[in-house]
């Protein structure tokens, strides 16, 4: 897996860590996670540039993916293992 994987996230949510099992089980080995509830700054800048308030938001790359849903979607559309690979 080459591409880069970032998750705005928060300590208590549920999605947040369904979409790491997801990601994990994928072979991704490393998800930078930022943490949202600790750092209001990055809150604003997620919300800024996804336009979305709720986490997770994944970035695969330089693709905004969105939340756990859209994450789960691509998946079983069999379109995360090729954006993983950085296809």
């Amino acid at each position: 897996m080459n591409s880069q994987v970032v998750m705005y996230s928060t300590g208590i949510c549920p999605y947040c860590v369904m979409a790491e099992r997801l990601l994990k089980a994928k072979g991704v080995d490393n998800i930078e996670k930022i943490r949202i509830d600790l750092d209001p700054q990055q809150r604003a800048l997620m919300m800024e540039k996804t336009g979305r308030r709720t986490v997770p938001q994944i970035y695969i790359g330089d693709t905004h993916v969105g939340g756990f849903d859209d994450l789960s979607a691509l998946d079983r559309q069999g379109k995360l293992d090729e954006l993983l690979r950085g296809a």
